[in-house]
C-alpha cells in the first residue's frame, strides 16, 4: 500500500476511533473518578503495549528516551487527566468540538519553535477557528453554571498539550518506531499513574461487587485498547508519513462521530452548538488546507 493511501485510510480509522473515546470516557466515569479513570486507562494500555514486546524500545538512546518522556507526558497523561476531568462537567460532544483546534495549536508551536512558515491563509484560519470557540465557550457560559462552564478551559490545554507532542513526534524521533514511540510514552508514564490510583480512594477489596465499577471498567479497556493503545500506534504511524498538521485533520471527522454518539446518549446540540462548530472546523479547513497533500 502506498504512503498517500495509508495515510487517508488512518487518518479515517483515527476519526472514528477517537471520536468514539468521548462517550467512552462519559461511560467510564459513572463508577469512576476522574483519577482513577485516568490512571486505569495508561495501565491498561500499557499492559497491552508492552505484550507486544520490549524489543522495540531496546535500542534506543537517552536523548531518544528524553523526548519519549517529554512526548509521553504532553501526548497522553496530561490530556487524559484533562479529558476526564472536563467530562464531569460539560457533555462529551462540547468537548470533542474544542479538541477540534487541536491543529492551530500544533500550528502555533510549529511557528514559535520549529521554524514552521505561517501561511496568510492559515492566519485567517486561525482567527476563523478563534471565533467560533470564543461562541462555543460562551454557549457554554451562558447554558451552565460559570464555575462548570470553566471545564472547557481543561480541554484547551489538553489541545495545547496535543499540539507539543505532535511537533515533537515529527522533529525528535524521527527513526523510532511507531509502537517503539508508543510503548516508549507508556513505559514513562506508567508509573506515576500507579502511584495516583493507589493514592486514590479506589475499592480494591470490594470493587468487584460494584455493577457501575465493573461497567465503567469495561468501557475504559475497551477505551484503553481501542482508543488509545492501537491509535497511539496508529497516530504515530500517521505523523511518520504526513506532516504534523495533516495528522491532527482527524479533527475534521472526529467530532461528527463524537456529536453522533452524544446525541445518541441524550446530550443536546443545539443550533449554536451546531453554527459554533461549524466554525471551527471552518477554520480548522483554513488552517490545514495547503497541508493536506503532504
Amino acid at each position: 500500500m502506498d504512503k498517500n493511501t495509508k495515510k487517508w485510510i488512518y487518518l479515517f480509522l483515527l476519526s472514528g476511533i477517537w471520536g468514539s473515546s468521548y462517550i467512552l470516557i462519559k461511560k467510564g466515569l459513572v463508577g469512576l473518578s476522574p483519577i482513577q479513570l485516568a490512571c486505569f486507562r495508561i495501565i491498561i494500555t500499557s499492559l497491552i503495549l508492552v505484550f507486544f514486546g520490549l524489543r522495540h524500545v531496546k535500542n534506543l538512546s537517552k536523548d531518544q528516551w528524553k523526548w519519549l518522556s517529554v512526548t509521553g507526558f504532553f501526548g497522553t497523561f496530561f490530556p487524559t487527566f484533562l479529558f476526564a476531568y472536563s467530562e464531569t462537567k460539560i457533555d462529551s460532544s462540547v468537548v470533542a468540538v474544542l479538541n477540534g483546534l487541536t491543529p492551530l495549536f500544533t500550528l502555533f508551536i510549529a511557528v514559535l519553535f520549529f521554524s514552521y512558515t505561517f501561511k496568510k491563509l492559515q492566519f485567517l484560519g486561525v482567527a476563523v477557528g478563534l471565533l467560533g470557540t470564543v461562541m462555543l465557550i460562551y454557549d457554554e457560559y451562558s447554558s451552565k453554571s460559570f464555575s462548570n462552564a470553566n471545564y472547557s478551559l481543561l480541554v484547551l490545554i489538553a489541545s495545547l498539550c496535543y499540539g507539543f507532542n505532535v511537533n515533537i513526534l515529527k522533529y525528535k524521533l524521527k527513526g523510532v518506531s511507531s509502537i517503539g514511540i508508543a510503548i516508549g510514552n507508556f513505559l514513562a508514564i506508567t508509573p506515576p499513574a500507579l502511584i495516583l490510583l493507589l493514592l486514590s480512594d479506589f475499592s480494591w477489596n470490594t470493587f468487584y461487587k460494584e455493577e457501575d465499577i465493573i461497567t465503567s471498567l469495561l468501557f475504559v479497556f475497551i477505551l484503553a485498547s481501542m482508543g488509545t493503545a492501537l491509535a497511539k500506534v496508529m497516530f504515530n504511524e500517521l505523523v511518520t508519513i504526513s506532516s504534523p498538521v495533516f495528522s491532527v485533520s482527524t479533527t475534521y471527522l472526529l467530532p461528527i462521530v463524537a456529536i453522533g454518539w452524544g446525541i445518541l446518549d441524550g446530550e443536546s446540540f443545539g443550533i449554536s452548538k451546531i453554527l459554533s462548530a461549524f466554525i471551527i472546523l471552518l477554520g480548522i479547513y483554513l488552517i490545514t488546507k495547503k497541508n493536506l497533500k503532504t
